[in-house]
């Protein structure tokens, strides 16, 4: 396996060289781009930087000052989600945005401003960033925050890692009562009571998610999650990782087999829907108790295609888009939809938008999902919506620059000397 591939191990790329960025050290002098990479958990290539230079931040590692009164956390930029969450939970304190992996760096969060299952109340993750540096290949560090050099922090929140080399950032966190969440599943059997049941969630619980039985039909039934932080909770329960140790054969990838575990799971959930107490783990990142579990996906990988589009289109855009995944022959294993809400985004870049958003992986059988995606794209775009690059390997710089009207500004705040795959082919 590439060290230095994405998540969905599609498209592949390999950099001609790697830099170990240690803290306080100075960017290499090179004529290659340069591009920072963290765990590399991001899907498509936005963390590609083929033939070029990846700057590798596994060595910038380390919390610089944890504040359990003031609830303020600085760390430097290589820094996971996990290793953030042993230091502060401890104390009373819980990151205020996680995406669905607490594997990802604090820069890859920031470069791709992720969002999460409170989105409705709390936006994206870099609306918590207070400060952060951003050191430029002439050599230059910047200290930047919403008030102070305010362009470059709108730039490199959401910026995809094309502004700088982030090398620390400062973190606003959010107070809790124990690790634990109260937790309330319930069922839907179209799209309007999934409408209906979100928006009555979203009002009473923090977090808000969504997983659809892709299989089950044009008018998708489901389970919406709900969690609000709890108070207290039992003993911390131990906690085993188990590893998917190789990749598995593509006869095992068909439709029959997904149509099978999503009508499993449906069930299952539906069994043990209701109110009941989780762990912060496997609440917030259910598929991190199985490491690798891309492998599922065997050597030639999947592709996640998510987008957001506004609610007037949402119904149409969504069943469309599902309908057309079950007729075209692609084997689509999970979707998850959640609403989000009206919290801006602090980046020129930033994804979420107020709307409906629908995340599908698929396993790439052939390079044909990605025509099917092109006409996804076209389906969102005209419905006034946008498709997440962080997980796009298909993007045109058509659609980019029709969903992103800030582009041109953001432009001009892109190192010259950083690039990636992604942005070759957006700027092209």
């Amino acid at each position: 396996m590439n060290a230095y591939g994405s998540w969905g191990r599609y498209p592949r790329a390999t950099p001609k060289e790697t830099f170990r960025v240690l803290p306080g050290e100075s960017l290499p002098h090179s004529a290659l781009s340069m591009l920072p990479f963290g765990q590399g958990r991001s899907y498509g290539d936005v963390c590609h930087n083929n033939g070029q230079l990846l700057l590798d931040t596994s060595d910038l590692v380390g919390t610089i000052r944890f504040d359990p009164i003031a609830g303020t956390l600085s760390c430097y930029s290589g820094t996971t989600l996990k290793q953030i969450l042993e230091t502060i939970v401890p104390h009373g304190w819980f990151l205020p945005v996680t995406p669905g992996t607490q594997f990802v760096t604090v820069g890859g969060a920031i470069a791709n401003d992720v969002h999460g299952k409170n989105h409705h109340r709390e936006g994206t993750f870099g609306r918590h960033v207070t400060r952060m540096e951003v050191v430029r290949s002439d050599g230059s560090k910047t200290v930047c925050s919403s008030v102070e050099h305010s362009g470059l922090y709108r730039a490199t929140i959401g910026g995809l890692g094309l502004t700088g080399l982030i090398t620390w950032a400062e973190l606003k966190l959010k107070k809790i009562g124990s690790p634990w969440i109260d937790v309330e599943k319930k069922v839907f059997m179209d799209f309007d009571e999934f409408l209906a049941r979100s928006a009555e969630a979203d009002r009473t619980h923090e977090y808000t998610v969504a997983w659809v039985d892709v299989s089950s039909g044009d008018d998708p039934r489901g389970i919406l999650i709900c969690g609000n932080h709890a108070l207290n909770g039992p003993k911390e329960p131990s906690s085993r990782e188990l590893s998917v140790p190789f990749d598995m054969p593509p006869v095992l990838m068909n439709p029959l087999s997904t149509r099978l575990f999503n009508t499993f799971y449906y069930h299952a959930q539906r069994m043990t829907s209701g109110k009941s107490a989780a762990h912060y783990r496997p609440f917030f990142y259910p598929l991190d108790g199985l490491l690798h579990w891309n492998r599922l996906y065997g050597k030639r990988g999947l592709l996640e295609y998510q987008f957001v589009v506004p609610l007037e289109h949402a119904k149409e855009v969504v069943l469309a888009i599902l309908k057309e995944s079950r007729h075209s022959g692609a084997t689509s294993v999970l979707s998850v939809l959640k609403w989000f809400g009206d919290v801006p985004s602090p980046g020129m870049l930033s994804f979420p938008m107020p709307g409906i958003s629908l995340a599908i992986d698929f396993y790439r059988k052939n390079d044909g999902l990605l025509d099917l995606f092109a006409r996804f794209d076209e389906m969102v775009l005209t419905a006034g919506g946008r498709v997440y690059p962080a997980k796009a390997a298909q993007l045109s710089a058509e659609t980019f620059r029709a969903q992103f009207a800030e582009l041109d500004t953001f432009a001009t705040y892109v190192d010259p000397r950083f690039s990636s795959d992604l942005w070759r082919r957006i700027s092209s």
